[in-house]
């Protein structure tokens, strides 16, 4: 898969969310601003969970100092912060 390609990361993001953290959750729909954390999709563990599937699936290590807030915030933010990621190691 190509990580560099920010349509291909957003959408195996975003359907890596919605298979395993919206089942049985109030959201119906997830667009790349749907709000996750302020929502409750992304939990600890769901962050956690996100993480590994980043790093294990699409090769790209997320360093502690990106664990914040506004990389998990929607997404898009997740999108830029796995993209950005994926250059600096470039």
């Amino acid at each position: 898969m190509d990580v560099t390609d920010r349509d291909v990361v957003s959408k195996v993001i975003s359907k890596y969310i919605g298979d395993n953290f919206l089942d049985g959750s109030d959201v119906s729909e997830l667009s790349g601003d749907t709000p996750l954390l302020e929502w409750g999709v992304l939990s600890s563990m769901n962050t956690s969970l996100l993480i590994n599937f980043i790093q294990t699936d699409l090769g790209v290590v997320v360093p502690p100092t990106h664990l914040t807030a506004k990389n998990f915030t929607n997404v898009t933010a997740i999108t830029n912060m796995v993209c950005g990621l994926t250059d600096e190691a470039a």
